[in-house]
């Protein structure tokens, strides 16, 4: 089959790697041969419900300690039928699978990843990291992001549109209800968790009481993804909130620069760089998300396009 390698030669395919890539790779390219061979060998790797982390060399077993992996193959998914019209392998490769791995995480499984009675998704349990913010030192995980990590929600309620959507295409109208019903939930949990007040913005994480209130990245994608659960004043405040604090010519920074764990610098040993991984450390791919949401608040206009294009630029 096809896979999408993460970082030749230091790393393999990576699921979540792959499935934020594949729409730019191969969709907006024509290359739909190329993304349905990709569709194919990862669906196949499904297990329990979740799409592995990464494959590691030949004949070790996969790794599946990953939350948002299997929630971007939902909207890999999405962006396939969207580009390519090809329902039919949707509907005979991907639709079981994609019904598979939601009914795994309604009921739970690895790592604590489950749905909760408010309809949001949980994920993490000591000691592993289970977010794109992976970075681990012996047993230390730098973020260890565990509870309802802020883009993991707005994954899990895209992935519930994407699969209510299908439903119905595909003779399941009982399911289709089923599933907005939970994304309803998910909204309206959303909205009343994850806004913070007084930083005009989301929260990164909540775990029960305790909120999350650094500013990172993370939160973009309640604003760039397909399906999305903020009112528009909200949308806004959050691009507002990530342009000032996060934006660079290269991308946006992993944390803003007023708190107090921010690392103005990558550099070092080992020990030094995995600790500012993900706590400033400007990530280029995250430009995408950015200008996506960007232009989903405020239009797609001429004048939208000429600040994305000077933004582009770096």
């Amino acid at each position: 089959g096809h896979s999408i390698i993460a970082g030749y030669p230091w790393f393999g395919d990576w699921g979540r790697d792959t499935m934020i890539a594949l729409p730019g790779l191969t969709l907006v390219t024509g290359r739909f041969d190329v993304a349905r061979g990709i569709l194919r060998e990862f669906a196949q790797a499904l297990d329990r419900g979740m799409l592995p982390n990464r494959f590691p060399d030949a004949g070790e077993a996969p790794e599946y300690n990953t939350v948002d992996a299997t929630l971007w193959f939902f909207e890999a998914a999405r962006s396939y039928l969207a580009y390519s019209q090809d329902e039919t392998f949707v509907r005979t490769e991907l639709y079981p699978r994609l019904t598979e791995a939601m009914d795994w995480h309604l009921r739970g499984t690895r790592y604590g990843i489950r749905a909760e009675d408010d309809g949001l998704l949980h994920a993490g349990e000591p000691g592993v990291q289970l977010t794109w913010m992976d970075a681990k030192i012996g047993d230390w995980v730098v973020t260890p992001r565990t509870g309802k990590p802020v883009e993991v929600q707005a994954l899990w309620y895209n992935a519930l549109y994407v699969l209510a959507d299908l439903a119905p295409r595909f003779g399941d109208s009982k399911f289709h209800l089923h599933l907005m019903n939970l994304a309803g939930q998910a909204r309206t949990a959303f909205s009343s968790v994850f806004w913070n007040t007084d930083a005009r913005c989301l929260f990164d994480v909540v775990d029960g009481s305790q909120r999350d209130a650094s500013i990172r990245p993370n939160q973009i994608f309640a604003v760039s993804l397909h399906h999305r659960m903020l009112p528009p004043e909200q949308e806004a405040q959050v691009v507002t909130t990530i342009q000032r604090e996060l934006l660079t010519p290269l991308g946006l920074r992993t944390l803003s620069p007023n708190d107090p764990n921010y690392r103005s610098r990558y550099d070092g040993g080992v020990i030094e760089r995995d600790s500012a991984y993900h706590q400033g450390t400007v990530w280029p791919w995250l430009m995408g998300p950015f200008l996506t949401a960007y232009a989903n608040v405020y239009g797609r206009n001429a004048k939208t396009t000429k600040q994305i294009l000077k933004w582009l630029e770096g």
